[in-house]
């Protein structure tokens, strides 16, 4: 049975940082790649990291770059996201997904493609 459980939300105020980890069983963690995704109240769902299957290529949207880093420990089955600098825009449900997707282009990777899915952990800016 696939599972992913994500963790570490919660309150933080503006210019803080949170670091959300997602736990893995029932598939080949170290042959997917691993994403993570985050949705507000009234927006569609956006990409906001991914890191390929061995960890060497990673992927982020403008949006996140150079604030949040997507990491994995493959022997752990586990994936993180440390995110940085955090502003009110960044507060949303953040999911952890993964995809068979055996590459280090992760630039043709896309939400589709991701077949698996956990059930998002909170993530509150505010003061």
């Amino acid at each position: 049975q696939v599972q992913l459980v994500e963790s570490g939300g919660g309150l933080v105020q503006p210019g803080g940082s949170l670091r959300l980890s997602c736990s893995a069983s029932g598939f080949p963690f170290s042959s997917f790649a691993m994403g993570w995704f985050r949705q507000a109240p009234g927006k569609e769902r956006e990409f906001v990291a991914a890191i390929s299957y061995s960890g060497k290529s990673t992927d982020y949207p403008d949006s996140v770059k150079g604030r949040f880093i997507i990491s994995r420990d493959n022997d752990k089955k586990m994936v993180h996201l440390l995110m940085n600098s955090l502003k009110p825009e960044d507060a949303a449900i953040y999911f952890c997904a993964a995809s068979n997707f055996y590459s280090e282009l992760l630039s043709f990777l896309e939400e589709r493609d991701y077949d698996y899915w956990g059930q998002g952990t909170q993530v509150t800016v505010s003061s």
